[in-house]
């Protein structure tokens, strides 16, 4: 049998051939089992969210839940002033499936309900484990799930959307925080003010944390206690839906975060001891419960729990019109280990009996699943470990996400901002950094997502200036801090941006360098909402700073869709320079050039292009970027100069006045100059 591609691929992966073939293999033959043989579609099987929970039919209401240690469950709420009755004694029907069917006046749109279940032993109420709206009360905190049959249902107006991603510009976002108040915003609130910003902004995807509902706010939506409810907190599944359908009408997809890598621990609340033991969702023993995160491991080896979560994807793809998922956690659920206290230094720490079969399985199916259901979706995996294969297509032997996260990147900025000096900056490290990644196989790259700022930590401007952004960020205010780190907030972004060979990652507000830090309301802070917010009345004063930063974004985001499939294009390092830390590459017709020294500037820095004109189309050093204007930008056309020597290369020497701290992107002339110059007109 020829070898899978992803072999042929990488031929230092032929050792591990029959590992890499029995996880293809483990892949199919469950596939194989789930769907019977082929009798049925994976997504035919993924479909227990129709089945399972509460449902309105012609001939009243039915509610199902899987349960199969339980002896009895009642369904207990405002209809029946939560008593155990008869009336509303569930059967047990098969599998450990109980069902109740009632009468159409029974329930009513808004109506509080929740289980209560009796196992050997013991019993207590629980939350439905398939319900679609679960609400808190703003007294008792008590959480509860809620009949959600709205007279006028919300019709989504924008249909068959398929995401741009030639390339893919994702803004990460979370919809409480997306308000300046200190407060939690709403999902009304974010349709209304948020995205336009960032339509505006340039991006064509947004991805939203903490959707499925999770009884701890500061948890940032990662401990979920039920996966089928948008979270109450930010408002209705109507006001998602709109959410949704108007970041559609606007040409933005939207991806959520998706936590299928473990659960809530909460029993009440979430699946802990749904039914009175601790293994129908979960691992038993050693393995039940994550060592760090407080929460539980679900069982993938089970054919219920993969319904479950199968069903979970498929859920959210039909009933809200997701365009796709990011999936938390990666790492965790490939290694029995959960990649703790692993350096994954060689490709032997990939194979070697540490990695969870059935986890993976699963994740290969839920692939499979989400493109069945849309083949337009995008998958994202949030990965650490650099397991290969995990963005190549299945039938190559991958695990068939779209794009992997490239978590090395803001990891290294994070490094050198922290641990060297400016004068000790490698181009060369920088270099590698940003560009080590598989070759087949595409990232999303980014200098900075939610996690670089959670409490602890800081936004990557608030690491670089740090305490003077309080007292120097007024526009004409003169500080080197802050010069610096402007300077270098731009050229971290350009440099990181323009080498993507996927997608490019931005979290709300960093675009405009949003300072200090992400803190959720919890004890110890007071329960302040102070870091759960952005501050956009910062970038939307123009006596301030900010707006230079969110104005060299745009007109960065802008240079980088304007050329469509910009990630496609190659990429060729045409010079560096330790000494001098100069940095030049070239993609497609465009050069760009850094220099990260802090205090040399250079007149007539040469290095070989293809001849021809050149244009300066983008220049961290504008005026309307917060710069100092020593480089002139688009009225500058820059002639390359003929040298014998490299005749035969076709190409000639360019040569630059290149400031201190400062990138440009040129671009080679073309007749086409509609989109020359990619800074934003002069007010």
């Amino acid at each position: 049998m020829k070898p899978l591609k992803i072999i042929r691929n990488d031929t230092w992966l032929t050792p591990y051939k029959s590992a890499i073939e029995g996880r293809y293999a483990h892949f199919f033959d469950k596939e194989a089992e789930l769907t019977r043989n082929g009798e049925i579609t994976l997504e035919d099987f993924a479909s227990g969210y129709l089945y399972f929970g509460l449902h309105r039919t012609n001939e009243g209401w039915i509610f199902r839940e899987w349960a199969p240690n339980a002896t009895e469950i009642y369904l207990i709420g405002d209809f029946n002033d939560w008593q155990q009755k008869e009336e509303y004694r569930l059967s047990r029907i098969e599998n450990g499936v109980f069902e109740i069917q009632l009468p159409c006046e029974t329930l009513h749109h808004g109506d509080l309900y929740k289980l209560f279940v009796h196992w050997h032993g013991g019993c207590g109420e629980r939350i439905p484990a398939w319900a679609q709206r679960v609400v808190q009360d703003k007294k008792t905190c008590i959480f509860s799930a809620q009949v959600w049959q709205p007279a006028a249902p919300y019709q989504f107006k924008t249909n068959l959307f398929k995401p741009n991603t030639s390339p893919l510009l994702i803004y990460e976002c979370h919809i409480g925080m997306a308000t300046q108040d200190e407060r939690t915003g709403s999902y009304t609130e974010f349709t209304r003010n948020v995205l336009p910003r960032i339509k505006a902004a340039g991006y064509n995807c947004i991805q939203i944390m903490a959707v499925q509902e999770h009884p701890y706010y500061g948890s940032f939506g990662y401990h979920v206690s039920s996966f089928f409810a948008a979270s109450s907190r930010f408002g209705t599944p109507d006001e998602l839906k709109e959410l949704i359908d108007t970041a559609h009408s606007m040409d933005i997809a939207v991806i959520m975060d998706i936590v299928h890598s473990h659960a809530v621990k909460n029993e009440t609340e979430g699946l802990g001891r749904f039914d009175g033991t601790g293994s129908q969702y979960f691992y038993e023993g050693t393995r039940r419960e994550h060592p760090m995160w407080d929460s539980l491991c679900f069982d993938y080896g089970k054919n219920e729990v993969l319904h479950f979560l199968l069903s979970n994807c498929k859920f959210w793809l039909e009933e809200y019109l997701f365009d796709g998922f990011r999936f938390d956690g990666v790492t965790s659920m490939l290694y029995y280990s959960h990649g703790l206290g692993e350096n994954f230094t060689s490709y032997d720490n990939y194979f070697n009996g540490n990695q969870d079969g059935d986890a993976i399985c699963y994740l290969t199916l839920a692939n499979k699943l989400i493109h069945q259901v849309n083949n337009q979706a995008i998958t994202v995996a949030e990965e650490v470990s650099g397991m290969p294969g995990l963005a190549l297509q299945t039938e190559d032997g991958g695990y068939g996400f779209d794009y992997r996260m490239a978590m090395n990147i803001p990891d290294y900025w994070i490094r050198i901002i922290e641990d060297e000096t400016d004068e000790q900056w490698s181009v060369n490290s920088i270099w590698w950094e940003i560009t080590n990644r598989r070759a087949d196989e595409k990232t999303v790259s980014y200098a900075e997502s939610h996690d670089q700022a959670l409490v602890g930590d800081k936004t990557l401007i608030f690491r670089l200036i740090d305490s003077e952004m309080y007292w120097h960020m007024t526009a004409g205010d003169s500080n080197l801090a802050v010069d610096r780190g402007m300077a270098l907030h731009k050229m971290i972004r350009l440099v990181t941006a323009t080498t993507i060979n996927g997608a490019y990652l931005n979290f709300m507000g960093n675009e405009f360098g949003h300072p200090e830090w992400i803190d959720f309301p919890r004890e110890g802070n007071g329960w302040s909402y102070k870091y759960a917010r952005r501050q956009w009345n910062l970038v939307d004063d123009n006596n301030l700073k900010y707006h230079f930063l969110n104005n060299f974004d745009r007109a960065m985001i802008l240079l980088i869709k304007e050329k469509k499939d910009f990630q496609k294009l190659h990429i060729e390092k045409v010079w560096d320079n330790e000494d001098d830390k100069i940095l030049a590459y070239r993609r497609g017709d465009f050069v760009f050039v850094f220099n990260f020294n802090p205090v040399r500037s250079f007149t007539d820095y040469g290095f070989l292009v293809p001849a021809g004109k050149y244009r300066t189309v983008l220049n961290t050093d504008s005026i309307q970027f917060g710069g100092f204007g020593l480089v002139a930008d688009d009225e500058a056309e820059h002639f390359t100069i003929h040298d014998k020597l490299y005749e035969s290369e076709h190409k000639e020497w360019l040569k630059l006045y290149l400031p201190a701290r400062t990138a440009v992107a040129m671009k080679a002339d073309s007749t086409d100059k509609s989109h020359d110059h990619y800074a934003l007109p002069q007010k």
